[in-house]
Protein backbone atom coordinates (compact mmCIF):
# COMPACT_ATOMS: atom_id res chain seq x y z
CA UNK A 1 0.00 0.00 0.00
CA UNK A 2 1.24 3.57 -0.85
CA UNK A 3 1.43 6.21 1.62
CA UNK A 4 2.27 9.65 -0.43
CA UNK A 5 -0.65 11.90 -0.05
CA UNK A 6 -2.63 12.73 -2.69
CA UNK A 7 -3.57 16.38 -3.24
CA UNK A 8 -6.17 18.62 -5.13
CA UNK A 9 -4.92 20.43 -8.16
CA UNK A 10 -7.28 23.36 -6.77
CA UNK A 11 -6.13 23.01 -2.95
CA UNK A 12 -4.33 26.01 -3.36
CA UNK A 13 -6.75 28.16 -5.26
CA UNK A 14 -8.42 30.83 -2.32
CA UNK A 15 -11.44 30.69 -4.15
CA UNK A 16 -11.75 26.92 -4.04
CA UNK A 17 -9.82 25.30 -1.38
CA UNK A 18 -12.97 25.51 1.00
CA UNK A 19 -14.71 23.29 -1.31
CA UNK A 20 -11.69 20.76 -1.84
CA UNK A 21 -11.48 20.96 1.91
CA UNK A 22 -15.27 19.90 2.57
CA UNK A 23 -15.08 16.76 -0.63
CA UNK A 24 -11.73 15.71 2.02
CA UNK A 25 -13.56 15.60 5.16
CA UNK A 26 -16.52 14.03 3.13
CA UNK A 27 -14.50 11.08 1.84
CA UNK A 28 -14.26 8.69 4.85
CA UNK A 29 -18.37 8.56 4.23
CA UNK A 30 -17.77 7.55 0.46
CA UNK A 31 -15.19 4.95 1.46
CA UNK A 32 -18.21 3.45 3.99
CA UNK A 33 -20.43 3.86 1.24
CA UNK A 34 -17.91 1.71 -0.82
CA UNK A 35 -17.27 -0.62 1.68
CA UNK A 36 -20.44 -1.56 2.98
CA UNK A 37 -22.00 -1.74 -0.57
CA UNK A 38 -19.44 -4.41 -1.80
CA UNK A 39 -19.87 -6.09 1.50
CA UNK A 40 -23.51 -6.83 0.74
CA UNK A 41 -22.35 -7.41 -2.87
CA UNK A 42 -24.60 -4.64 -3.97
CA UNK A 43 -23.31 -4.54 -7.25
CA UNK A 44 -25.78 -2.10 -8.64
CA UNK A 45 -25.23 0.44 -6.25
CA UNK A 46 -21.10 0.41 -6.31
CA UNK A 47 -21.28 1.38 -10.13
CA UNK A 48 -23.52 4.29 -9.00
CA UNK A 49 -21.21 5.35 -6.04
CA UNK A 50 -18.25 4.59 -8.15
CA UNK A 51 -19.93 6.74 -11.22
CA UNK A 52 -20.56 9.57 -8.72
CA UNK A 53 -16.79 9.76 -7.31
CA UNK A 54 -15.49 9.89 -10.84
CA UNK A 55 -17.31 13.13 -11.41
CA UNK A 56 -16.68 14.61 -8.17
CA UNK A 57 -12.96 13.79 -7.89
CA UNK A 58 -12.12 15.15 -11.26
CA UNK A 59 -14.57 18.23 -10.23
CA UNK A 60 -12.91 18.51 -7.21
CA UNK A 61 -9.39 18.28 -8.46
CA UNK A 62 -8.30 14.96 -7.77
CA UNK A 63 -7.27 13.36 -11.13
CA UNK A 64 -5.58 10.97 -10.00
CA UNK A 65 -9.11 8.99 -8.75
CA UNK A 66 -10.79 9.34 -11.68
CA UNK A 67 -9.53 6.22 -13.78
CA UNK A 68 -9.33 4.33 -10.59
CA UNK A 69 -13.04 4.93 -10.28
CA UNK A 70 -13.78 3.95 -13.42
CA UNK A 71 -12.00 0.91 -13.37
CA UNK A 72 -14.33 -0.34 -10.66
CA UNK A 73 -17.54 1.16 -12.58
CA UNK A 74 -16.44 -0.67 -15.37
CA UNK A 75 -16.02 -3.60 -13.18
CA UNK A 76 -19.05 -3.54 -11.18
CA UNK A 77 -21.03 -2.82 -14.45
CA UNK A 78 -19.53 -5.22 -16.31
CA UNK A 79 -20.44 -8.03 -13.94
CA UNK A 80 -16.74 -9.36 -13.51
CA UNK A 81 -15.24 -11.87 -11.49
CA UNK A 82 -16.14 -10.72 -7.88
CA UNK A 83 -12.47 -10.76 -7.22
CA UNK A 84 -11.75 -8.48 -10.07
CA UNK A 85 -14.26 -5.55 -8.52
CA UNK A 86 -12.92 -6.59 -5.32
CA UNK A 87 -9.37 -5.80 -6.57
CA UNK A 88 -10.52 -2.56 -8.17
CA UNK A 89 -12.57 -0.92 -4.85
CA UNK A 90 -8.91 -2.03 -3.10
CA UNK A 91 -7.00 0.12 -5.29
CA UNK A 92 -9.37 3.19 -5.31
CA UNK A 93 -10.22 2.71 -1.42
CA UNK A 94 -6.34 3.10 -1.39
CA UNK A 95 -6.13 6.34 -3.03
CA UNK A 96 -9.17 7.94 -1.23
CA UNK A 97 -7.88 7.59 1.75
CA UNK A 98 -4.78 9.33 1.25
CA UNK A 99 -6.23 12.60 -0.23
CA UNK A 100 -5.38 15.65 1.30
CA UNK A 101 -7.06 19.17 1.54
CA UNK A 102 -4.93 22.26 0.85
CA UNK A 103 -1.55 22.02 -0.85
CA UNK A 104 1.85 20.49 -0.39
CA UNK A 105 4.60 22.43 1.26
CA UNK A 106 7.88 22.87 -0.49
CA UNK A 107 11.41 22.50 1.08
CA UNK A 108 11.16 26.18 1.81
CA UNK A 109 7.61 25.67 3.75
CA UNK A 110 5.98 27.88 0.97
CA UNK A 111 2.97 25.80 -0.79
CA UNK A 112 4.18 24.33 -3.91
CA UNK A 113 1.65 25.53 -6.31
CA UNK A 114 2.94 28.86 -5.90
CA UNK A 115 7.05 28.11 -5.82
CA UNK A 116 7.31 28.70 -9.41
CA UNK A 117 6.49 31.92 -9.59
CA UNK A 118 8.79 33.24 -6.24
CA UNK A 119 11.87 35.24 -7.29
Amino acid sequence: MNTDVIYSSLGADPDLGELVEMFVQEMPDRVGTLETQAQSRDWAQLTRTAHQLKGAAGSYGFHALTPFAARLEHAARAGLQEDQILASLDELLDLCRRVRAGAPQAEDGRCAAFRSQLP
